[in-house]
């Protein structure tokens, strides 16, 4: 096992991409590696120097808000922040992120503006969302439903098209006043391009049957995550149709890797 934290993922991602095609190199990915190249100069290609292994799960982003804000739904949130133009902010884990595009896309839905402040990881951010230095944030559901349940935060909406079984009381930001709105936050797990078929089937084979283990499949579900366990050719599918999704949005709405 290798950690290569840095560059916002891509120092991890090019030592992936450089890696022998044997097998024995795993990539565990997210949604920001779908949309690393609409933001930066990369010497690879996440949909050619990968080969895509099996969809592993996906769990929405919870918009989330300091119980002090004078707001508690969807609506309230964009009225507010239209009458105080760049007065409220935004949280995020950084560049590229799923909380960081998150919002991006919800200011361009919803013509607002929210000063982003970016962090260092989900736990300073989600501490200074609690303490009021920053007012809003979408994060990953495991990571702020606890704060939502102890009332430290309040949620005001999922990321997702539909509610998220971790948070059935909770509406989605699309039927919460943002029609349209949907994101949902995934995680798979790839090798190298040029890997044997023989090799990828295998190693597919195998991830498949852990994933869908009674023990395992549980564990993941209490953490907020719904399991996805499938194919490589699903995954493959799934990637670029987010890569052309990602990038038609950031060219939209002018979303910069500030």
């Amino acid at each position: 096992r290798s950690n290569r934290p840095g560059g916002n993922t891509l120092i991890a991602t090019e030592m992936a991409a450089k890696s022998p095609p044997d097998g024995y190199t795993l990539f565990g990915a997210a949604l920001p590696f779908s949309v690393v190249q609409s933001l930066y100069k990369t010497s690879f290609d996440v949909t050619k120097d990968f080969a895509p292994i099996t969809l592993a799960g996906v769990t929405p982003n919870l918009l989330v808000a300091n119980p002090g804000v004078p707001f508690n739904d969807v609506k309230g949130l964009i009225a507010y922040a239209k009458a105080n133009p760049g007065k409220l902010n935004y949280a995020s884990t950084g560049n590229g992120t799923s909380n960081h595009l998150s919002f991006e896309l919800f200011k361009a839905m919803t013509g607002t503006q929210v000063t982003h402040v970016p962090y260092k990881g989900s736990a300073p951010a989600v501490t200074d969302l609690i303490a009021g230095q920053v007012q809003v944030m979408f994060d990953n559901t495991p990571n702020v439903l606890p704060h939502v349940k102890a009332g430290k935060l309040k949620a005001l909406g999922v990321s997702s098209k539909t509610r998220s079984q971790f948070a059935p009381e909770v509406p989605s930001v699309d039927e919460a006043g943002v029609p349209g709105y949907d994101v949902t936050v995934w995680f798979g797990v790839l090798t190298v391009a040029g890997t044997p078929p023989d090799i990828v089937k295998r190693l597919n084979t195998e991830m498949v049957k852990i994933l869908t283990s009674p023990e395992v499949k549980e564990r993941i579900s209490k953490s907020g995550v719904d399991v996805v366990a499938g194919t490589p050719e699903h995954f493959s599918g799934f990637l670029k149709a987010e890569v052309s999704r990602w990038a038609k949005v950031i060219q939209e709405a002018n979303i910069k890797a500030d």
